[in-house]
């Protein structure tokens, strides 16, 4: 939270958990249970009628993913957080929360492909629509904004084009019109930027990626900021007005800021069962734990590697925001002056077959369907990630044949270089061939 007295490297190690009372433990023991003892009749009425705070069933709340709730929330500036299973599942929650059939969405057009496909072809089966705009253009979101949108979504730094959101900006149009703006901000983490300080509202992270940092968990996070008026934009009857499921509350009446994340839990959480299993909040709370010093070496790589792509006669263009050439680099150094997170990508002489040599060529990256691993990572877009969007989406979202997505790790920046070298020409002489 903002008048939090410690820094961020303090809140990473201690936010939401003390030594346990029982034993002693300094670290968060594991509470791998599926359900918890009430300590009466009248207490147990009190858990489900949301009368007091604690433990019924793990698919609800557990005490480890507690920890793991509180700390990201702290490090997020919210109100309060879901650990769910995986970053979709985030999203999914997120939206079924606040909307229904017949409402809409504005969404940026560069998104992480399951993002895209989760807007573009599943919800509207259920009859939720998106439509999709530059994320460049904050007036673009403003005109296509209607009486049934219930939700502006971006991402922080696009996926794979590497736009930078300007939040402050599309927050103030979202606003304007009674709509919260929630964005993902898996590429950036909270070290790197805290979107509600900015005028986000909700926030979205794939814990997967950078919060775990070592590729060994499948699981997602939400964040409510707190600080959106949801009886008064009149937009939300699922907060505003009474729900029946729990006896006539009025989520907005009951528990104010946190009405949101509230109801998420309580009933998406109970409807929907995308919960996150205890060992994996475990695992993903000691990569957070070390966040600012992974970031911080990931940024320097970046760095390292950006420098290097920028001098290669076969690179055509790079896209990340640390990169001078960048549009958004400006905007950047604004709102991220930490750094704009190290996934990149960049676009290769040879299209497809020359970008193809590259990644089989390289000998540390590895080729698989993942970012922020502690090793550097490298897959081709077009034909992987986001081979379900048509020519005309990947155009639009900025996806060459030739757009290689790297995600820099942790290795020593001289041998990255070197195996990238190798690579490069590789390609060359493909390309030529």
């Amino acid at each position: 939270m903002s008048d939090d007295p410690f820094g961020f490297d303090t809140r990473q190690l201690h936010a939401g958990q003390r030594p346990d009372s029982a034993t002693g433990a300094r670290a968060t023991p594991i509470y791998q249970s599926a359900s918890f003892v009430f300590e009466s009749a009248e207490d147990a009425v009190g858990l489900f009628n949301i009368e007091r705070a604690g433990h019924v069933y793990s698919r609800l709340s557990n005490p480890t993913n507690a920890v793991l709730e509180e700390r990201i929330a702290v490090l997020d500036q919210g109100v309060g957080a879901i650990a769910v299973a995986s970053g979709q599942a985030a999203l999914h929650l997120a939206i079924s929360t606040l909307m229904g059939a017949g409402d809409h969405i504005v969404a940026s057009q560069s998104l992480y492909g399951g993002s895209h496909n989760l807007l573009a072809y599943t919800l509207p089966r259920f009859g939720i629509t998106t439509t999709f705009v530059d994320p460049r253009d904050p007036s673009a979101f403003k005109r296509v904004i209607r009486p049934e949108t219930k939700l502006v979504f971006g991402e922080v730094v696009g996926n794979p084009g590497m736009e930078v959101l300007d939040i402050p900006a599309i927050a103030e149009i979202a606003h304007a019109a009674g709509v919260p703006l929630m964005v993902d901000a898996t590429f950036v983490t909270p070290y790197l930027c805290q979107p509600v300080a900015l005028g986000a509202d909700l926030v979205m992270h794939s814990a997967t990626k950078f919060l775990s940092g070592h590729g060994v968990v499948i699981g997602g996070l939400l964040v409510d900021g707190g600080v959106f008026d949801w009886q008064a934009s009149g937009r939300f009857p699922t907060l505003s007005e009474t729900y029946e499921g729990f006896h006539g509350l009025n989520f907005a009446e009951e528990f104010g800021p946190a009405a949101m994340i509230t109801r998420a839990r309580k009933e998406g959480l109970r409807d929907f069962g995308a919960c996150m299993a205890p060992m994996t909040a475990f695992l993903i709370l000691q990569g957070v734990e070390t966040l600012s010093l992974r970031m911080e070496k990931h940024m320097d790589n970046t760095r390292h590697m950006i420098q290097f792509l920028s001098e290669q006669p076969n690179v055509k263009k790079i896209h990340h925001p640390g990169f001078e050439g960048h549009p958004d680099y400006a905007l950047a150094q604004k709102l991220l002056p930490k750094g704009a997170g190290a996934v990149m990508s960049f676009e290769i002489e040879g299209g497809r077959a020359a970008g193809m040599k590259l990644i089989e060529t390289l000998q540390l990256f590895s080729h698989l369907a993942n970012v922020g691993d502690a090793k550097s990572l490298v897959i081709h877009p077009a034909s992987t990630t986001h081979h379900r969007m048509d020519d005309a989406a990947l155009a639009a979202a900025g996806i060459s044949e030739g757009l290689i997505r790297l995600s820099i790790g942790l290795e020593d920046a001289g041998d990255l270089i070197r195996d990238m070298k190798s690579g490069l020409r590789a390609a060359a002489k493909e390309a030529s061939a």
